[in-house]
């Protein structure tokens, strides 16, 4: 077990605060902490031994990785693990699958878009399927709310001006929402200002009102909250469909790919496949490509985006439906030990208290290790009270 030393990343929707508090350094932080990185990815590789730790896994991938990792998954290490922290909403999106990866990477490759150029979508060839597990109150937007809630919402919103783009939901309350969808998140600037305009007065009385579910008045106070950070942007449109999430510490949510997200405000751990490819649909500065979002897209909905967790190695494992990640969460008390014992590689994070290891090894909260498959089971202590994930594959 080596010390791994996180990529950071300063995006402007970061917090000053979170990360820097997490870690016990000065805050506010001089630039916005958005994401710290714990991986391999090329664009932001941690760091092990003051080597990225791309280049130590490709200098021994065998020793790194296993043979059974190989075999399944190359020589790449096929997972990442972050800390993400967002003090305002990120960008409306959604992520590829593998083959839509491979296809848009390459074709990207041959149209000579270079990797780092801002209207780069696809910048590597892999899917991100991703799990969030909340370490403060994490607020996001989850997937398409199911047809008849959004129905209902909107008829509670009644707005002229909505209930003409209404029409175009399913009338059965089942099928998907690729047409209003699609409609709306192509608006010609004045018809989209003015749609945007009319909601913002209907969600204001909703707001005020309070006499409709409590879910709608959610809904509502995101419209305007993202509307006031972006006004007049189409995303404050499609945030209009997506299921309102807020979760507790230690809850997660899972996003498949092509399901719509946006994650608002909160500090998570963040799992996800090796993959920084995004299709954005607005609430951005960044590069926005609508018709290249709508092609990844699920327009099917989703009822829940929360993940489950099992008991498992004393801690708890969400329940994944994928091959290139597993996750584990454990709550230690002081004296407790946690034995480290993969069939591959594995990243630790320690995100409250303090664990020690063997030669006198200590990780404190806010940092990483690394464990490559190689090395024998390993054995950590918890110093007081702590909590650390340990991502394997």
């Amino acid at each position: 077990m080596e010390h791994l030393e996180g990529a950071l990343r300063p995006y402007p929707w970061g917090s000053h605060t979170l990360i820097a508090q997490l870690r016990g350094e000065p805050s506010p932080s001089p630039q916005p902490q958005a994401e710290l990185w714990f991986g391999a990815h090329p664009a932001a590789p941690a760091t092990v031994n003051g080597q990225g730790l791309d280049d130590a896994i490709a200098a021994d991938p065998a020793a790194a990785l296993g043979k059974r990792v190989q075999d399944a998954h190359g020589d790449q290490l096929p997972f990442l693990v972050k800390l993400l922290a967002a003090a305002a909403p990120l960008s409306i999106q959604a992520h590829p699958s593998l083959e839509q990866a491979k296809e848009g990477f390459a074709r990207e490759n041959a149209e000579g878009i270079e990797l780092n150029s801002p209207n780069r979508n696809y910048k590597d060839p892999n899917h991100k399927p991703e799990l969030i597990v909340a370490l403060t109150e994490f607020r996001a937007l989850a997937g398409f709310r199911p047809v008849q809630d959004t129905a209902a919402f909107f008829a509670e919103l009644s707005s002229p001006e909505l209930d003409r783009y209404a029409t175009l939901l399913p009338t059965d309350g089942e099928g998907d929402l690729r047409a209003l969808f699609t409609t709306l998140i192509s608006l010609p600037h004045q018809p989209r200002v003015e749609l945007i305009e009319s909601v913002k007065r209907a969600a204001a009385e909703l707001v005020d009102k309070r006499t409709a579910p409590a879910w709608m008045v959610e809904a509502a106070e995101v419209y305007l909250e993202l509307n006031q950070t972006y006004p007049g942007d189409v995303g404050v449109l499609a945030a209009l469909l997506l299921n309102v999430l807020t979760l507790a510490p230690g809850e997660a949510a899972f996003l498949r790919a092509g399901q719509l997200h946006a994650y608002l405000s909160g500090l998570g751990v963040e799992v996800m496949a090796n993959s920084d490819n995004v299709l954005r649909g607005g609430l951005t500065t960044k590069h926005v490509d609508v018709p290249e979002l709508v092609k990844v897209l699920d327009f099917s909905t989703l009822e829940n985006p929360r993940a489950e967790a099992a008991p498992s190695h004393g801690g708890v494992e969400f329940q994944l439906p994928v091959d290139s990640f597993a996750v584990r969460m454990h709550a230690l008390d002081d004296g407790d030990t946690l034995a480290v014992d993969e069939d591959g590689p594995a990243i630790v994070l320690c995100t409250a208290g303090e664990v020690r290891g063997a030669d006198g090894f200590v990780l404190t909260q806010g940092n990483g290790a690394w464990v490559p498959a190689s090395e024998a089971a390993t054995e950590i202590t918890a110093a007081g009270k702590s909590q650390v994930f340990v991502a394997t594959v």
